[in-house]
């Protein structure tokens, strides 16, 4: 009786085990199971295509602001705001007596001058023809004719430009279009008094524009600059109108502004229908298309930590840390550079926990 109670708890001993084992087994199964797989991509290279709304400026093509030369008085007005002009078109005349009495007084002495010119070049040329009669007039008398000429004639091309300086700031007083345009401003009546310095020329007189042709100028900032071209098609809008607008890039200023950092971008409008105007606000949409591919992951693969921007690169089921540069983002994706190759196997949702040789299970 002793002996089968012995070998029943024996059996029992036994049973326990074997269940104990099998269990254990099961739950390592299961864990093994249970435990999540890394999601990991192939690195791949793509041409990525983005678009940059900026802010942008109308301008008129030309714009110049016309000022008196001379102090004078506006005498006669013969164009407003919105006035359409041509290139020499008189504009403006102005009225200043002094100069009209300097250009008389000019005139006086070119002609006195003249006279007297012309006297001393007849005395001189018939004292020569004598002279070649021998014994009939001096040397001497011959040469202070000669000199006396001389010098009436550099006194006669004194007074002729003196003349012309006088008739020069007497056309200073006819203000004419320096081109085909619009007058934008216009800040004088009659009888206003202008000159060149004073209260006369605190204002440009008029304003003239050229507004079938704008100029419409954007500031790209540096990051971006390296994707512009000369040449390249972009697109604009304007809140007061709804359509849009095409244009191309026609100057690039090659240097970045020291305050903003960023490069004045020019593309030339040609306001057909006048119905752009100069000093408009724009929207500008600037293509930016890559020369040449690079590559492109998911936003999840890039860590941004205290440790600077990272990828985590899977080489032999274990983690590396790649230091990398991004570039331009759209939607989910965004560029990266640096030390990596096509088809570097990378984890798709990295993580800043997952640490340099932590085992990954694909």
């Amino acid at each position: 009786m002793k002996n089968k109670f012995i070998q029943s708890t024996a059996l029992l001993f036994v049973a326990v085990f074997l269940l104990t084992a099998c269990n254990s087994k099961k739950e390592e199964t299961v864990a093994a199971e249970i435990e999540p797989k890394t999601e990991t991509f192939l690195l791949q290279k793509e041409k990525l295509t983005t678009a940059l709304r900026l802010p942008a400026e109308l301008t008129g093509f030309q714009q110049v602001d016309l000022y008196a030369k001379v102090s004078s008085f506006v005498k006669l007005l013969k164009v407003d705001i919105g006035s359409k002009v041509k290139k020499g078109q008189l504009l403006i005349i102005l009225e200043a007596p002094e100069i009209s009495s300097q250009l008389a007084a000019a005139e006086s002495r070119l002609k006195s001058m003249e006279a007297i010119y012309a006297t001393s070049k007849s005395t001189y040329n018939r004292l020569y023809e004598t002279s070649k009669v021998e014994g009939t007039i001096s040397k001497n008398d011959l040469e202070m004719a000669n000199g006396k000429k001389n010098s009436d004639y550099a006194q006669y091309q004194a007074a002729i430009a003196a003349h012309k300086e006088v008739s020069i700031m007497r056309g200073y007083l006819e203000i004419r279009a320096p081109f085909d345009g619009v007058v934008a401003a216009r800040n004088v009546n009659l009888g206003t008094f202008v000159g060149p310095a004073g209260k006369g020329s605190d204002l440009p007189l008029l304003t003239i524009q050229q507004q079938d042709k704008l100029r419409l100028a954007v500031s790209v900032p540096e990051l971006y600059t390296g994707y512009l071209h000369n040449g390249d098609e972009m697109s604009f809008n304007v809140k007061s109108l709804p359509d849009t607008f095409k244009a191309t890039i026609q100057r690039m200023s090659g240097a970045l502004d020291l305050k903003l950092r960023s490069e004045r971008v020019e593309m030339d409008v040609h306001n057909t229908k006048a119905n752009l105007l100069p000093g408009m606000v724009a929207e500008v949409l600037l293509p930016l298309n890559a020369k040449d591919s690079t590559f492109v992951i998911p936003k999840s693969a890039l860590v941004s930590s205290a440790e600077g921007l990272f990828v985590i690169k899977v080489v032999n089921h274990k983690a590396t840390r790649v230091d990398v540069k991004k570039g331009r983002e759209i939607d989910d994706k965004i560029e990266v550079f640096g030390d990596l190759n096509l088809k570097d196997k990378l984890v798709k949702i990295a993580s800043e926990e997952t640490k340099e040789g932590d085992v990954i299970n694909e």
